[in-house]
Parts: C-alpha cells; sequence; structure tokens
C-alpha cells in the first residue's frame, strides 16, 4: 500500500519546535531567579517591574538587573571582572576535568549498541569515581600558591565560599553563557563530515534539533563529550557549591547546622554513587538514545549544579534548626529511598552485565522476540519505574531538611516529579516501539510504574 510506503511521520517530543524554543529562553530564566530566591529565601518577583517602567531599551534594563546579569549593574568595571574571573574560573574548571579523563587511569568499557548495531559500539574511559577524590582533595588540600615569606610554592584548601557561594549567581550567568556557545558548536558540528545522527533530534527544524540535540555521540578523537559532561564538570561542581554553603554558614554562625550537614552527606554521596557507578550510565537513554545538544549540555552542566545546590544555599541564612528527631526522622526515609535506588539499579546493572549469573538466578524475566530480557521479579516485579520512586524519596530528603517556611527549596522536588513522569512515558513509547507485543505483555505480568499496588 502506498500509504505503508511513506516515511513514518515524525514525532515531536518537549511541546516541538514552540516548545523547546521556549525552553531555550525561560530555562536560563530559572536558573537564575532560583539563584537570586534561594539567597533571599522566598520567591520575589519585584525585580521585574524595572522591565516595565522607564524609556530605557530593553538591553540596558537587562544589563541593570541584579538576577538577570549579575554584577553588570555596577558602574565601575569591577562587576565585569567579577565576569570575566568567573568565566575563567569556569573554563579551567572544565580543562582541568578534561586533563583528569585522559590522564589519569582508566577502564575501558564497551557502551552499547549503536541503534542496535551490536557490531558498532563506542568505548569509554572509565575513571570518573578517581577523578572525584582527586578534584576533591585538590579544591580541600592540594590548591597551589605563592608564598611570599618562603618564596615557594605551598599548598592550601581553594577558597570557595570566596568564589562559589558569593559569586554563585555570576558564575551560573556565564556557565550558561558557556553551555549555549557549546551547544552551538555541537550543531554546526554535526553538518560536518558522516556523522551519527539521534533520531529525536533530525527533524530538519534547526531550534528543535538545536535543543534535543542533532548527532548522537559526538567525539573530538575519543573524547566523548556526552558522557563527559554527564557526569563530571556539572555534577562534582554541584558538590563543591554544596560545600561552599557549608563553609559559609560555618564562617557566619560559628558552626554547622543538622540541616546544612545532611544536605551535603545527602547530595554528596549522591554524587558519589554517580561516579561510583559511571560504567552503568552507558546504558540509559541520555547515552544510548538522545542525542547532546542543549538539552543535555545546558541540563549537565548549568541546570545540574546550579538549582540542585539551591537547599544547601537556601540554608546559609534561612536554616529551619530542626530537632534531632526530625533530622532523624529525615535520615532514616533518605536511607529508604537509597535503598530503593541503588537496589533497583545494580540488580537491573548486573542483569544486563551477565543474566546467567548465579547470584541472579532466582529472578524472573519475559524473553523478548529481539533477544534480550526483561525482569518480571525482584525490585522489577514491584513496578517498572521503581528505581525513579527511590530517586524522588531522596529528592525529596533534601527538600525537607530546609522545613516550611518556604516553597523555594522544594523546587527540586516538584520538577523532579514532572521530569521523572515525562521521563517515563517517553521511555514508555521507546520501549513500545522497540518490543512491540512483548512489551504489553510485560506491562500487564508489571502492571505498576511507580508505586506497587498504587500507581
Amino acid at each position: 500500500m502506498v500509504e505503508s510506503e511513506k516515511k513514518k511521520k515524525f514525532e515531536y517530543e518537549f511541546g516541538g519546535p514552540v516548545g523547546t524554543t521556549l525552553n531555550v529562553v525561560l530555562l536560563p530564566v530559572i536558573v537564575l531567579c532560583l539563584a537570586h530566591w534561594s539567597d533571599i529565601g522566598f520567591v520575589d518577583l519585584s525585580f521585574l517591574e524595572q522591565f516595565a517602567q522607564g524609556d530605557k531599551p530593553f538591553w540596558q534594563k537587562f544589563l541593570a538587573s541584579p538576577v538577570f546579569c549579575p554584577s553588570c549593574r555596577r558602574e565601575d568595571d569591577d562587576g565585569f571582572h567579577a565576569l570575566y574571573a568567573c568565566t575563567a574560573i569556569a573554563l579551567g574548571w572544565f580543562l582541568f576535568q578534561v586533563f583528569l579523563e585522559r590522564f589519569l587511569p582508566c577502564e575501558l568499557v564497551e557502551g552499547a549498541p549503536i541503534h542496535g548495531d551490536a557490531k558498532n559500539r563506542l568505548v569509554y574511559r572509565i575513571n570518573g569515581h578517581l577523578a572525584f577524590w582527586i578534584t576533591l582533595f585538590v579544591t580541600q588540600f592540594g590548591f597551589p600558591f605563592w608564598h611570599e615569606e618562603s618564596q615557594s610554592v605551598q599548598f592550601q584548601s581553594f577558597p570557595l565560599e570566596d568564589w562559589l557561594y558569593q559569586f554563585f549567581a555570576e558564575f551560573a550567568f556565564v556557565t550558561i553563557i558557556l553551555t549555549t556557545a557549546l551547544s552551538v558548536y555541537l550543531y554546526v558540528d554535526s553538518f560536518v563530515g558522516d556523522k551519527i545522527l539521534a533520531h529525536g533530534g533530525n527533524s530538519g527544524v534547526p531550534m528543535y534539533d538545536f535543543f534535543m540535540g542533532r548527532e548522537l555521540n559526538p567525539r573530538i578523537g575519543n573524547f566523548d563529550w556526552k558522557e563527559f559532561c554527564e557526569l563530571r564538570p556539572g555534577l562534582i561542581a554541584w558538590m563543591l557549591l554544596n560545600i561552599a554553603a557549608l563553609r559559609q554558614q560555618y564562617n557566619s554562625l560559628g558552626y554547622v547546622t543538622g540541616s546544612m550537614l545532611l544536605v551535603n552527606i545527602f547530595q554528596g554521596s549522591y554524587v558519589w554513587d554517580a561516579l561510583y557507578q559511571e560504567r552503568s550510565i552507558l546504558t540509559t537513554m541520555d547515552i544510548t538514545t538522545d542525542g547532546f545538544g542543549y538539552m543535555l549540555a545546558f541540563g549537565d552542566m548549568a541546570w545540574v549544579p546550579f538549582t540542585y545546590s539551591i537547599q544547601a544555599r537556601y540554608l546559609v541564612k534561612n536554616d529551619p534548626h530542626l530537632s534531632y528527631l526530625a533530622l532523624a526522622g529525615i535520615l532514616g526515609l533518605h536511607i529508604v529511598g537509597y535503598s530503593i535506588f541503588r537496589g533497583a539499579n545494580g540488580q537491573k546493572d548486573a542483569f544486563r552485565r551477565d543474566p546467567g549469573n548465579p547470584k541472579l538466578s532466582h529472578l524472573n524475566f519475559l524473553q523478548t522476540k529481539r533477544g534480550t530480557k526483561l525482569l518480571t521479579s525482584g525490585w522489577w516485579g514491584m513496578a517498572r519505574k521503581i528505581n525513579y520512586t527511590g530517586d524522588w524519596i531522596m529528592g525529596l530528603t533534601w527538600c525537607l531538611v530546609c522545613g516550611f517556611d518556604s516553597i523555594v527549596p522544594y523546587f527540586y522536588a516538584i520538577y523532579f516529579a514532572i521530569l521523572l513522569f515525562h521521563r517515563s512515558m517517553r521511555d514508555d513509547q521507546l520501549c513500545q516501539e522497540k518490543y512491540g507485543q512483548d512489551w504489553d505483555t510485560y506491562k500487564k505480568i508489571v502492571p505498576y510504574k511507580f508505586i506497587p499496588g498504587v500507581v
């Protein structure tokens, strides 16, 4: 039939070209607003009034905004000098992480088949866990400086609170610019040579493809942009931003509160876990399916560090001083969330690597016509996205340590619930296309998506 031979209609995501354009415009605005709100402790929109008043051009109002262009409003050059310094530090940070990825000992691991072709796999350098610890050591103990009295190079802790806390908004601003520039480069470069394109980022609509990522696995030599940016610069920076907030609170109060300590432990262990389990990311949708464009470049290096760290920033000036009993309850809930998250992901990763492992012999699975196996017992017999449930519970505890005086620190729990729900729909659609009737059978065996017996 002629109709069946026609090319399948392209299916847009994220609201299509209009939705992705709005994302490109509004996501940076949200990052900068959250930087401001987490500092003052509440949602305040009064700074928008200046855009509705006066006859000045928009760009002058933009430069005068303490939120949208931090430090730009200063009449002298100090503001721009601060932005230049933050830009230099951000670039230096990125290059430092590249250096560690390139020269630290690593494990070479094959990724998933590209577009289902088992003979076409990329090799990745896995050394993020080692880079994590070296970064932590260098920033806390091994930052070099010139000691005048001894006329020699000495080592000290990098003054994180003087830079990452005091210039939090400036770093967010320059990172937004740098990740946008990287996204432009990635989009333009995707037209050079014979590149493997992501199915979802090859619509032919420039803004949509720019957002989604046109090339599947952009590389320079064997340096993989996507896998590197997914875990290294942004994720580790998130941890350092939290430590900077902890130090600032100590400098202000003379002690560190229970809430600040817990949020650093919770989120620091989350970052550590991601880097310790680095090879597990190679089978995720981000690596196997999505292209590397604005969505992931901005998300990994601007959105993650500067929105996920707002709880620690909020606590510096707005700590609720929770009781030990409340903190213990939050800690217990976090342990429950982590047990679900790590248990489910660990089980799935072990099964993918070696389904015949005797330790996994108790697990039931559905054999698909594609030759792959879908777990139908254990963690994955409870719910199809049980790992998302554990992940969200952990995220909720990050917010709970901030008390209930403001909605600002709860942005993460609200946003993450929406993200995980949308991601589960994307994954369900991809699996339906991939497995066909087998996926229908699987959903009958495991009918719940997030919470067993509920939803």
